[in-house]
């Protein structure tokens, strides 16, 4: 099974847009407050893996290999009047570094942007070929 450039951008685009759906989830949980019970919301990571035929031979592309949470040690807040507050006054937070989400953000963009554009010039690739076996 061989890849075209066009399946390899196709497969680009599809990993930046979950990395992108991730990120954006993140980010929407930023102020998500649980009990010291449940644990903190934890801020999910999303690891790229190479696309391999049956044989395991790198044939091209790029997938999800794995969504892992980070394991950042919660941030506890003292917050008595929180109605999740624990008995001591302890409220869970997010371990969502918002810098480092917007980075996230700005690359799985421009990921996306480029694999775009990888497909587009392999149709002005294909498109020149047919001009010229046409002749």
């Amino acid at each position: 099974m061989t890849f075209s450039i066009i399946d390899i951008g196709r497969t680009g685009a599809g990993f930046s847009r979950y990395w992108l759906d991730t990120t954006a989830h993140n980010i929407a949980n930023i102020n998500t407050v649980r009990t010291t019970e449940e644990g903190p919301f934890r801020a999910r990571m999303v690891q790229a893996t190479e696309i391999r035929s049956d044989a395991g031979d790198a044939i091209g592309g790029v997938g999800v290999g794995d969504v892992v949470e980070l394991d950042d040690s919660p941030a506890l807040r003292y917050d008595p009047q929180h109605p999740l507050a624990d008995e001591k006054g302890m409220v869970a937070m997010p371990n969502v570094d918002l810098a480092g989400e917007m980075t996230n953000l700005i690359q799985a963009q421009r990921s996306y942007q480029l694999s775009m554009k990888v497909i587009q010039s392999g149709q002005e690739a294909y498109q020149s070929a047919l001009r010229l076996g046409g002749r």
